[in-house]
């Protein structure tokens, strides 16, 4: 058991690595340069370089949660972390549990419905469902300041890897496909693995900071004003600051010009 710690520790900064490097190339690199490339062009570079990138790009995120999956069992569940003191495995973190790994499905009928057409309003919604989940599961569940941050970054990287393997990778096939064909792709696809490679990229920044949960405890409670109560804002503070910064990247990855 002590070494699957560090063993699966590096095998999932391997993994995850290679996943949000790939998602951030798509996001900020490759789409404004295909943009540039005239349809003769695109039918010739899109149908080799897509699949190579997509593959690393689609196993890395698989990886990347199995490994995720093995740490948290480990450290976890059976490292006797998941509690503050005086909680425990109650029906409430069951629920907590089942919303971190099934609640992509919620997720998808959201962008799947007509909310997804007003971006504001869709985007305050899920702020404030993440808010209610990391409240619940500190509050209602009883998990440490440790847990609920890792239980959001499980929560969002189950997500990122359903967007992976079930919107991006079908939608893309279908894309390079008609590219290569010569043919115009399908708008509603290409719509489709934008839209959740976009969403992918906004979480996975908040998703890096709860995996560093270990070294953040100074914001647990009695540092710089936080309290073991109001803890869980930090960790909603975090969320909102990181989507920002994925919003003014976005900005400025549309003003990165080629020579």
């Amino acid at each position: 058991m002590e070494l699957i710690h560090p063993i699966f520790k590096w095998l999932h900064i391997i993994a995850g690595v290679l996943w949000i490097g790939l998602l951030y190339f798509f996001n900020w690199v490759n789409g404004h340069f295909v943009a540039t490339l005239d349809a003769e062009t695109k039918k010739k570079v899109v149908p080799e370089l897509m699949p190579r990138t997509l593959y690393f790009f689609r196993w890395g995120a698989a990886w990347t949660w199995f490994t995720g999956l093995v740490l948290l069992l480990v450290i976890f569940y059976h490292g006797g972390l998941t509690f503050d003191d005086g909680a425990d495995w109650e029906v409430s973190a069951f629920v907590m549990i089942g919303v971190t790994f099934l609640g992509v499905f919620i997720y998808d009928f959201i962008y799947k419905s007509g909310l997804a057409s007003n971006v504001r309003l869709v985007t305050i919604l899920s702020f404030v469902l993440v808010g209610v989940v990391v409240y619940l599961m500190k509050e209602w569940a009883g998990f440490s300041y440790r847990s609920f941050n890792i239980h959001l970054g499980a929560l969002f990287g189950t997500n990122m890897a359903f967007n992976v393997w079930f919107r991006i990778w079908p939608a893309q096939q279908e894309i390079i496909t008609a590219i290569k064909n010569g043919e115009a792709p399908n708008g509603d696809l290409v719509a489709l693995a934008g839209l959740r490679s976009k969403h992918n990229t906004y979480m996975s920044v908040p998703l890096m900071w709860t995996m560093i949960n270990q070294h953040t405890t100074a914001l647990s409670g009695g540092n710089f004003g936080v309290t073991a109560s109001t803890n869980w804002l930090v960790l909603m503070i975090v969320v909102a600051l990181g989507w920002h910064i994925v919003f003014q990247l976005y900005k400025k990855s549309a003003k990165v010009q080629g020579f």
